[in-house]
């Protein structure tokens, strides 16, 4: 039996926005604002024969950026799919995942997990398997 090996690589981001989370009985029900951290975490088992890397952090960190740009400075609650379903972290990291895994897998990863936090204390991971 021989173990499968690959790495992992991490970038972090963050974006402002505002939203209200609908059905909750409590204060966050009312329109309040974040500054979300976003990680994106990438896998892969094969490094570049030349720089001998899994990929270049810009590159993760540029497709990453042109997701939250979507979501960024934006009330969430009037921002699809978030007009339809709740902006709560779950939710967002399941729509940056979705929307992020696309983009790494043309740069020869696999997306991991994305992981949304409202504050430094607590946050939502999202993956597939």
């Amino acid at each position: 039996f021989m173990a499968a090996s690959f790495w992992r690589l991490a970038v972090r981001s963050e974006f402002s926005a505002a939203h209200a989370l609908r059905h909750y009985q409590g204060k966050c029900e009312s329109l309040h604002g974040h500054n979300f951290s976003v990680e994106a975490v990438v896998q892969g088992s094969v490094l570049t024969p030349d720089t001998e890397l899994l990929v270049d952090f810009s590159l993760i960190k540029q497709d990453l950026k042109s997701v939250l740009e979507t979501l960024d400075h934006r009330d969430l609650n009037a921002t699809p799919p978030f007009d339809r379903m709740n902006p709560s972290s779950e939710n967002l990291s399941r729509h940056i995942y979705k929307a992020l895994a696309p983009l790494v897998e043309k740069r020869g990863v696999r997306l991991h997990c994305v992981t949304v936090g409202e504050k430094s204390a607590q946050s939502a991971s999202y993956f597939e398997e």
